[in-house]
C-alpha cells in the first residue's frame, strides 16, 4: 500500500511540475482529441477528397486574386475576416504584397476549419479542441504578428525612425519586470482599492475564516425595507462591482434607496486546501444570510450571484427551500450556470483529463494559483489580449489606456484544492445540480423547489457563462416567476454596465408558471431590443418585489461594535 502511495506521488509531482509550464492545460487532453480526430479523418476518404477539393479551389482563387490585384490594385479580396477579426483594417493591408499574405493566411484559416468540423463519429468535444488548436497555432503565425510582414509596423517605423521599436523594447522590459517580481501590469497602479476604487462608504459587520461582510451606508432619507445580499464570485476580488464611483453597481443601488450588503471572499492560502463547496455554502452565504437576519430581524431578503457565486447562491436557494428556510425574497443571477451542458468555450479546458491535471497540481500547491486559470482565459480570446497585444505595445510602441476594470481583472484570487475539484467534477463535469443528483449537507436538492421571484441575467458576448446556457434557469425551475434579460457585452462589461454608458442595449421577458417555454433562439429573434443599461431595468424589477420605504437601519449589529470601515481587510491580501 505504501509503495503504490508513493507512485502515485510521483505521478502527481510530474504533473505539477508540468501544469507550471503548460499553464495548467493538459497535453494528454489535447493529444487524445488530436489523436481522435486523426484517426477518424484517416478513415473518412470522402472527407480527404472534400478537403483536397477545397484546397485546390482556395489554390484556384487565391491565384486568380493575386494575378488580378497585381494589375488592379482596388481588385475585391477573395476572402473578407471575420467581423471580430481586426488584425487586418489597416490600409496598409490592402497594398501589395501584404495583401497577398493575409488573403492566404485567411484562406488557410479557413481551411483548416474545414477540416477539424463534420467528421462523422469524431466526439463533439475532441472537435472543438482540436480546432481550438488549429486556430491558437495559426493566429500564433499570423502575417500580422512580425513586424516585417505588418504594414502598419514598417509603416510606423520607417515614420519614426525606428522609436516606435525602441518604445516597444522598453514596454517589454518594464512588463518582464513586473512579471517576474509579481506586480500589477503597467497602468494598474493608478486605480488603488479604497482610494479611487471600491470607495463607495460602509463598514465590515462580520467576518470568519472565509469572508468579510460589508454593509452601506444610506444615502437617501427612505429605503426599501428588503435589503440586497450580492455574492460575488471567489475566482476575482467583490470589487467589480463597486470600482470606480460612476461604475459601481452597489453605489447605484444605495442611491436608488437600497440597504446593500456584499461579501468580499478571503484570498485562500494553501492552508485553506481542506475548503469544499459546502464550506463556501455554510461560511458565505448561510453566515452572511445569518448576520443580515440579526441587523434586519424579520426581513426578507433580496439576493444577487455573480458567475460563480450565482451558482452557489442556487445551492443555498434550493437546501434552504428543501429545508423551509422562507428567508428570500428573490434571486438574481449575473451572468451565471447552473446547467453545464453547453458552457461555452471553457469546456475546452474540462474534461477528465484536465480535471484530473488540475487536480494534481492544486495538491501539490493546495490552491489553483492566479497565473495556473489566467493561461485558459488568454487563450480563449488570445487575439485580444495576447497578439494584437504583443503588436501594439511591443511593436508599434503603444501602451493600451488601463481602466478601472482592468485592473480589477489584474486582482485575481486563488481556489482551494477541494473546493474546486468538487466544483469542476460536480457541476461541470457530472452536471449533478442541474440533473438532480447535488447534495447538500447528506441529502439531495433540486432546483425545482426555489419559488422565489428570479431574474438572470445573460450577456450576448460570453466566453465564461453563455447567455444560452444561463437561459435555462427556465427549464430548471417551478417558480412562478423568472425574468430574464439580455444585455449587450461580455462576462465582465456586460455586467459592469452605468446608466451613462454608451452603446448599451439589453433585451427582457418576463415568463410565468403558466406560460409555454420558448427557445433561446425564438426569444431573441421575438425580443425587442431596448437602448440604455440594464441596471435601471433591475432596479426596478426589485422595487416591484420590496415593500413601502421605511427609515434606513443602522450599520451593524445591535449592541455590537462594526469591525472596519469598507472595502475591509480581505480586500487587500494577495
Amino acid at each position: 500500500m505504501a509503495e503504490t502511495i508513493n507512485y502515485r506521488s510521483l505521478d502527481r509531482l510530474t504533473h505539477a511540475l508540468l501544469g507550471r509550464v503548460t499553464h495548467g492545460l493538459s497535453p494528454a487532453s489535447l493529444a487524445l482529441a488530436y489523436s481522435d480526430w486523426l484517426a477518424h479523418l484517416a478513415m473518412a476518404p470522402g472527407k480527404q477528397a472534400e478537403l483536397l477539393q477545397k484546397a485546390a479551389r482556395k489554390m484556384m482563387r487565391f491565384t486568380v486574386y493575386a494575378a488580378r490585384s497585381s494589375v488592379d490594385p482596388n481588385t475585391p479580396p477573395c476572402i473578407d475576416p471575420l467581423p471580430q477579426d481586426r488584425r487586418f483594417r489597416d490600409p496598409g493591408w490592402q497594398q501589395w504584397p501584404f495583401n497577398l499574405l493575409y488573403q492566404s493566411f485567411l484562406l488557410r484559416q479557413q481551411w483548416w476549419y474545414n477540416a477539424t468540423r463534420h467528421i462523422h463519429g469524431l466526439s463533439p468535444a475532441h472537435q472543438e479542441a482540436v480546432d481550438f488548436a488549429a486556430r491558437q497555432w495559426l493566429d500564433m503565425f499570423a502575417p500580422s504578428n512580425f513586424p516585417w510582414t505588418n504594414p502598419e509596423v514598417l509603416t510606423t517605423t520607417w515614420q519614426s525612425n525606428g522609436a516606435n521599436l525602441v518604445q516597444g523594447w522598453m514596454n517589454f522590459i518594464e512588463d518582464w519586470q513586473r512579471n517576474i517580481s509579481g506586480a500589477k501590469p503597467y497602468g494598474a497602479e493608478d486605480y488603488q482599492v479604497g482610494k479611487n476604487i471600491a470607495v463607495t462608504p460602509g463598514k465590515v459587520v462580520f467576518r470568519n475564516r472565509l469572508i468579510e461582510l460589508i454593509q452601506y451606508a444610506p444615502t437617501t432619507n427612505q429605503v426599501h425595507p428588503e435589503p440586497i445580499l450580492i455574492v460575488p464570485a471567489w475566482i476575482m476580488k467583490y470589487y467589480i462591482l463597486d470600482l470606480s464611483p460612476e461604475n459601481s453597481l452597489v453605489r447605484y443601488l444605495v442611491n436608488q434607496g437600497h440597504t446593500v450588503f456584499i461579501m468580499s471572499w478571503r484570498n485562500p492560502t494553501s492552508d485553506d486546501r481542506d475548503l469544499g463547496m459546502d464550506d463556501y455554502r455554510r461560511m458565505g452565504i448561510m453566515d452572511a444570510l445569518a448576520t443580515i437576519s440579526r441587523i434586519l430581524p424579520g426581513r426578507k431578503i433580496h439576493t444577487a450571484g455573480y458567475c460563480l457565486g450565482g451558482t452557489l447562491l442556487t445551492i443555498a436557494a434550493a437546501a434552504m427551500a428543501r429545508d423551509g428556510d422562507h428567508r428570500l425574497a428573490s434571486m438574481t443571477l449575473l451572468a451565471a450556470q447552473n446547467d453545464f451542458t453547453e458552457a461555452g468555450e471553457l469546456m475546452l479546458f474540462i474534461d477528465d483529463s484536465q480535471v484530473a491535471f488540475l487536480e494534481d497540481i492544486m495538491w501539490e500547491q493546495g490552491v489553483l494559483d492566479t497565473t495556473q486559470m489566467a493561461g485558459a482565459f488568454q487563450l480563449l480570446r488570445s487575439n485580444d489580449l495576447i497578439w494584437s497585444r504583443m503588436v501594439n505595445e511591443y511593436q508599434l510602441g503603444r501602451r493600451s489606456p488601463m481602466n478601472d476594470l482592468m485592473a480589477w481583472n489584474a486582482d485575481a484570487t486563488r481556489m482551494p484544492y477541494r473546493m474546486h475539484s468538487q466544483y469542476l467534477r460536480r457541476l461541470f463535469l457530472q452536471n449533478d445540480l442541474a440533473e438532480g443528483r447535488y447534495r447538500v449537507e447528506g441529502r439531495t436538492i433540486a432546483v425545482t423547489d426555489i419559488r422565489v421571484p428570479i431574474f438572470a441575467v445573460g450577456t450576448e458576448k460570453d466566453h465564461v457563462a453563455p447567455w444560452r446556457s444561463v437561459y435555462k434557469i427556465h427549464q430548471l425551475t417551478d417558480t412562478d416567476e423568472v425574468t430574464f434579460l439580455l444585455t449587450s457585452g461580455g462576462h465582465n462589461a456586460g455586467i459592469v454596465s452605468p446608466p451613462d454608458h454608451p452603446r448599451r442595449h439589453y433585451r427582457m421577458t418576463t415568463r410565468h408558471n403558466a406560460d409555454s417555454y420558448v427557445d433561446a433562439e425564438t426569444w431573441f429573434e421575438r425580443t425587442a431590443k431596448q437602448s440604455g443599461s440594464w441596471w435601471p431595468a433591475w432596479q426596478q424589477w426589485l422595487v416591484q418585489h420590496s415593500g413601502e420605504p421605511l427609515a434606513p437601519p443602522s450599520l451593524g449589529q445591535p449592541e455590537q461594535l462594526t469591525l472596519s470601515d469598507a472595502p475591509g481587510e480581505y480586500i487587500y491580501q494577495d
